[in-house]
């Protein structure tokens, strides 16, 4: 019977904590929205005490093309605008800033596959924001790279000034660090910087613009295979 107690108990824990992070996530987000990791980062976000209202999940901005890039994570803090490009991978990742692409070794060695670099690919997504901001140039952006997953950063280097590169459990150390080193903004109008944002973030509820957007990935790829 006290086994059974026990487990009922942590039954009814598990229960506790996965509504109210639901009901958390929610101020934010909805549960279909972009990946699991990336809502691992809004809640530690909110957890962390940042509002809801200055964290931007899944956001997808029209670029000079006409297409569509989308955007992990956006956090709008007093000393600029974080840009997240959230991955997962196992085991050990090599690459440089300026590589584009960097590789991912398993099994010791035996298997080896080859993705974009996410330094770079955050790069692209932190311009197309400049480019949407047109009246906010005076604002600072932090561009982070995170890595949830079983893996470990080998001959990684020639991080560009303003980039961070960290892994799942030191992330807020680095949002911390950011805030702690930097100057707050000059915003002309921090309501125009939410709105802008707020509507990135409802394209993604148009089922035509995400489309357009995987479609435009696969044409980018072609058949080359992109492990993420």
């Amino acid at each position: 019977m006290i086994i059974v107690g026990v487990i009922l108990v942590a039954i009814f824990i598990f229960i506790f904590f996965y509504i109210r992070d639901k009901k958390l996530l929610e101020t934010v987000t909805k549960s279909h929205r972009g990946t699991k990791t990336e809502r691992k980062l809004v809640l530690k976000l909110l957890k962390a005490g940042f509002p809801a209202q200055t964290i931007f999940h899944d956001l997808y901005l029209k670029n000079r093309n006409e297409n569509y890039s989308q955007i992990d994570l956006v956090l709008a803090t007093k000393v600029g605008i974080i840009v997240f490009e959230v991955k997962k991978y196992s085991g050990w990742i090599f690459g440089t800033g300026n590589q584009n692409k960097w590789t991912q070794v398993l099994a010791y060695g035996k298997d080896k596959y080859y993705f974009y670099n996410p330094i770079l690919q955050n790069k692209k997504h932190v311009e197309n924001l400049k480019t949407t901001l047109t009246d906010f140039q005076n604002i600072q952006f932090f561009s982070v790279v995170v890595f949830f997953g079983d893996c470990k950063f080998r001959d990684v280097s020639f991080i560009p000034k303003n980039t961070f590169l960290t892994k799942s459990p030191r992330v807020m150390d680095v949002v911390k660090k950011i805030i702690k080193d930097n100057e707050p903004a000059n915003y002309k109008s921090k309501r125009d910087v939410v709105n802008i944002l707020s509507a990135a973030v409802e394209n993604g509820n148009s089922h035509k613009i995400t489309e357009k957007h995987i479609k435009n990935i696969k044409d980018m790829l072609g058949e080359e295979r992109i492990f993420q």
